[in-house]
């Protein structure tokens, strides 16, 4: 069945991928970016030949997910699916980081997240049922060194989606996360480096540390074909596609050896929740009502 998708973050990586699938699939898209006029003219124009509804949307703007959000479902008639795939990268030794450089990443990844989830949420409440889609990370179930930013955003994400997902079961609303590992697309272009490097001497020799990690990670992408950003398009529109009530809480998406680990990690997060909501009589809040 056809549904009607609003993705976030959709001038590149995953969200042009994602675009891509589901409008293969049938579905209508309103594919939200930034800059569609000018920076991103060249993928906002591919989109929209291939079918979507192009929306300007800055996620770090409360008017503007507000708008946009409104503007997508009235040119798809409505709204099924939120993508919350929006998101930026860091890397660099974590003191090096100021509380500007984390908020300056957390109005993306966390309350630009929030924002747009917020601005559909009334809409498929309403209607009593839909779905939203949090593209995490396998950094938001464990932690890199020179990622830590990131790392701390893609947690609260996750506890966001989690918290969502008890909130909303009984309106008919699901949320769940997708948990891609490292893939090769144009994240890694724009990552955020820390502003203060006034402490760089008293890391000594591991100031070169997190370019020597990086540069590492880009060569094993580079040997691991099998790792492509298809993977995680076809997840979420397996996602999107799935009957309410059947999908997994937790998506991962990795063949770089992370993903194997994380699996067995999310089985016993889900027991332990069952048990503690459980305990205390509220187990019926982990069922989407259908």
């Amino acid at each position: 069945m056809s549904k009607k998708v609003l993705i976030t973050g959709a001038s590149g990586g995953f969200g042009a991928l994602t675009v891509k699938t589901l409008l293969k699939e049938g579905h209508k898209v309103a594919a939200t970016m930034r800059n569609s006029a000018s920076k991103n003219k060249g993928i906002a124009d591919e989109l929209s030949g291939l079918g979507a509804e192009i929306i300007e949307m800055d996620v770090t703007s409360d008017d503007s997910a507000d708008q946009g959000v409104s503007k997508a479902t009235e040119l798809m008639g409505g709204l099924d699916v939120v993508i919350n795939n929006a998101g930026v990268g860091v890397l660099g030794i974590q003191e090096n980081f100021t509380v500007d450089d984390f908020k300056k990443l957390f109005e993306v990844n966390v309350f630009g997240v929030q924002r747009v989830t917020r601005a559909a949420l009334p809409h498929l409440r309403s209607q009593g049922s839909g779905l939203v889609i949090f593209v995490s990370s396998l950094l938001g179930r464990v932690t890199l060194p020179f990622y830590g930013p990131y790392n701390a955003s893609k947690w609260a994400l996750e506890a966001l989606a989690e918290n969502y997902r008890i909130e909303l079961s009984g309106f008919g609303v699901d949320s769940v996360i997708v948990e891609p590992g490292g893939f090769p697309t144009t994240f890694f272009n724009s990552l955020i480096l820390p502003s203060d490097t006034s402490r760089d001497e008293g890391y000594g020799e591991m100031v070169n540390a997190p370019k020597q990690l990086f540069d590492s990670f880009e060569g094993a992408l580079a040997g691991n074909p099998d790792q492509d950003p298809q993977l995680v398009a076809d997840a979420i529109s397996k996602l999107v596609t799935t009957p309410a009530g059947q999908r997994p809480v937790r998506t991962v998406v990795d063949n770089m050896g992370m993903g194997t680990h994380i699996d067995p990690y999310n089985k016993q997060l889900d027991q332990i929740h069952e048990g503690i909501f459980g305990a205390f009589g509220m187990g019926d809040m982990l069922k989407l009502k259908v």
